[in-house]
């Protein structure tokens, strides 16, 4: 934000004020304009509607005043230390203590929560991404409501599902829920915050009511997950969860289906003395070269704290994507204590880096969202530490090359939860490329008759018009190139290892 203030002062300040104080001087302005430009939204609106559009305003106007106070870096790269040995414990370590003779204590106290704001639009999937089949017909949400009913129906506890849904994906995902109605999990939503996206010049919102249709969709935007503290007090549900004795929540990306609950560190948070409770537990896993761009964890002024790429300095960008300083990245699965979000909530302590996210709409206006992440709340918290859990945990759906990942024998599937077949002799996943023909989930399918036999492959890379006929079996590094106007067609039933395929290879039914 410092950039567009001294942008602001280059025009010369009154004679008799000090830069510092124009400076000052303009951000009230900001603040006002922007207060204004508000109140007209809201009054577009009536009713419920109008109380709801209030909470969320007054978030945004927080988040705004932060953005406008912001000097520079949020890090002073001089500054940064690794983590104690203490404060990011190994899973195994964890894990060795054992479990009680009955977790169901345990379980009934914890509540699960899915962040399901985003859309399925990056796949070429139209509504809700967690409504995408993911495997054997089943969808992201499918999977979700398995494995918790199968603890609830294992251990006869009561672990209920909470979905953060953005006003992207709320109306169509209650529809569906309807037929959950029977399963023992009980299933409650909440909603996101609505916030306006701001011109990048003026810096004032770009819509001009509070409706969601034509060019005024455009206007808003759902502020990221670090939104979750606000709008899980904001509904109510947060005090209702703690009158029922609940006290942690597990929070993941309904797209990470390694995101299981893990009956280990919930005992670890459960049976830890009342004072020196643990309130956050963030799940770190070991860095890899394809997960560069992860947030970290990192010591800072005497805090365990979440460091995002977009807060690095350009001059350490190389550092930070290094493999030997930061050798963990941020799963986004999140264990947080109920009572510690409301006492933060009230305080008004929940301190988060403001993520300024640049966007150009289709019309070319530049405009920009202020967003925050979950996972930086974890220096508000007391006792936070990060345990770093086995790879499979962390088993994200973002593309179609991780579909054909889940959707293959490398994992079998049980009770909606995916393990790696035992048949593999690594434990590591192949790494797949598939090209842009792939990109849509619809295209996707049409080009595999079959999923192929992927249990002893290490690498696949699929460029061009590539179709696979069934029962085709990929093994070692496979590398399949259709040129510009040649088609390859995989036959039925062929058996590629270590092999690289181009040209042009048709197969035609006759």
């Amino acid at each position: 934000m410092a950039l567009y203030i001294e942008g602001l002062t280059k025009r010369v300040p009154h004679k008799g004020i000090g830069m510092a104080q124009f400076q000052e001087m303009m951000r009230q302005q900001l603040e006002s304009s922007m207060d204004t430009e508000l109140e007209k939204l809201v009054d577009t609106v009536t009713g419920a509607d109008r109380d709801v559009c209030k909470k969320d305003f007054k978030g945004f106007k927080n988040l705004f005043h932060r953005f406008l106070q912001v000097k520079g870096p949020s890090v002073e790269w001089i500054k940064i230390k690794r983590p104690p040995e203490d404060s990011i414990q190994p899973y195994d370590k964890i894990a060795a203590r054992g479990l009680p003779e009955s977790m169901a204590a345990n379980l009934n106290k914890l509540v699960v929560v899915k962040l399901n704001g985003g859309l399925g639009t990056s796949m070429g999937c139209k509504g809700p991404k967690s409504l995408i089949s993911v495997r054997n017909e089943n969808t992201f949400l499918d999977l979700t409501v398995q494995q918790i009913e199968h603890l609830n129906k294992t251990y006869n506890t009561d672990v209920p599902l909470v979905l953060m849904n953005s006003f992207n994906t709320d109306e169509d995902t209650k529809k569906i829920l309807q037929k959950y109605t029977h399963h023992r999990v009980k299933i409650h939503t909440f909603n996101q915050s609505r916030y306006p996206r701001i011109h990048k010049e003026s810096l004032l919102p770009v819509a001009a009511n509070l409706s969601m249709t034509g060019q005024n969709a455009d206007g808003w935007y759902p502020p990221g997950h670090g939104d979750i503290y606000a709008s899980f007090y904001n509904s109510g549900l947060l005090d209702q969860l703690i009158a029922q004795g609940k006290e942690y929540i597990f929070v993941s990306n309904i797209d990470n289906l390694g995101a299981t609950v893990d009956l280990h560190i919930l005992h670890h948070l459960v049976s830890q003395p009342n004072g020196k409770r643990c309130e956050f537990v963030m799940e770190v896993t070991d860095k890899t070269r394809a997960d560069v761009k992860g947030g970290t964890l990192i010591q800072y002024e005497g805090k365990l704290r979440l460091l995002e790429i977009a807060q690095v300095p350009k001059a350490h960008v190389d550092e930070f994507k290094s493999v030997s300083k930061f050798k963990i990245f941020n799963t986004n699965n999140l264990w947080i204590s109920l009572p510690a979000i409301k006492r933060l909530q009230e305080q008004n302590a929940m301190d988060m880096e403001i993520i300024v996210n640049p966007k150009t709409l289709d019309g070319g206006l530049n405009v920009i969202q202020l967003e925050t992440a979950v996972g930086a709340a974890i220096k508000c918290f007391d006792n936070a530490l990060g345990i770093n859990v086995p790879r499979s945990r962390f088993l994200p759906v973002k593309t179609t090359s991780d579909l054909l990942l889940v959707m293959s024998n490398l994992y079998s599937l049980e009770a909606g939860s995916l393990t790696m077949s035992p048949k593999r002799e690594f434990p590591t996943t192949p790494h797949v490329k598939l090209g842009s023909s792939f990109t849509k989930v619809q295209e996707y399918l049409t080009r595999f008759e079959s999923i192929p036999d992927m249990l002893e492959l290490d690498h696949l890379t699929v460029s061009g018009d590539v179709t696979f006929g069934k029962n085709v079996s990929l093994k070692g590094t496979v590398i399949i190139i259709a040129n510009h106007g040649d088609r390859i067609d995989i036959p039925a039933g062929s058996m590629l290892e270590n092999k690289i395929v181009s040209g042009n290879l048709r197969i035609l039914d006759h």
